[in-house]
């Protein structure tokens, strides 16, 4: 669902459509083995493989948590073997940047600096190379509708975790204000939700998986709607 289609579903009173999605990886051809070969690709390439290598990984199905929440950072620490690298790129929160671009010149900064200080990181060969991916998302339609605000309290829980991801993360991507499709669509009946909005603005949906993302979301919904009924 692209700008347009959120814009023209945002008429007061019009249903929530539940979506869900799913990521295609696609291959860019660049990849890197020294650090300064990396820093060299990164300016370089396409914004959708930074906007992969942060949020693709929470809809990559793993056996174990993991270490770090971005790819980058993995990397240094696993294939350059830089601990300090690693946890200045893992401490990175893609959504307190403006855009995309905003990210890249960090890490690029990240990484100057850290050459700087540490010489032999020009040389050092990493045992694994970085191949840099791309990611499209592909939409689906559930059928499901929610015609009112309260409905939230009950749909939430039952959404899958990949819809989570659609409409509380990759909606920042497509909706004029870059904020999530709940808050987007309960400001179409005007301010009487903008404290539920404000709260949802304050959950992080970054550090933690998205079973946990959709149970912190299902219990905000469900407190909000009780206390509105009492």
């Amino acid at each position: 669902m692209g700008n347009q289609d959120v814009v023209s579903a945002a008429a007061a009173g019009a249903a929530f459509v539940v979506r869900d999605c799913a990521l295609v990886a696609l291959a860019t051809g660049r990849k890197a083995r020294l650090l300064q070969e990396f820093r060299s690709e990164l300016a370089a390439i396409d914004a959708a493989s930074i906007y992969h290598h942060f949020w693709g990984g929470l809809l990559q199905p793993r056996f174990a948590e993991r270490e770090y929440n971005n790819d980058f950072a993995a990397w240094v620490r696993h294939g350059i073997h830089d601990a300090v690298l690693a946890e200045r790129l893992a401490a990175l929160h893609p959504s307190r940047f403006a855009d995309l671009e905003t990210l890249r010149q960090e890490i690029i900064e990240l990484v100057d600096a850290r050459l700087d200080e540490v010489e032999h990181l020009f040389w050092t060969r990493a045992s694994q190379q970085f191949e840099f991916i791309c990611s499209q998302i592909v939409v689906f339609d559930t059928a499901q509708q929610l015609q009112q605000p309260a409905d939230l309290a009950a749909a939430i829980a039952g959404l899958s975790p990949s819809s989570i991801f659609y409409h509380f993360i990759d909606a920042r991507r497509r909706t004029p204000a870059g904020e999530d499709d709940f808050s987007f669509w309960l400001g179409t009946f005007g301010a009487e939700y903008a404290p539920l909005c404000q709260q949802l603005a304050g959950v992080d949906p970054y550090f933690g998986s998205l079973k946990e993302l959709r149970d912190e979301l299902a219990g905000l919904f469900a407190a909000y709607f009780q206390e509105a009924r009492q």
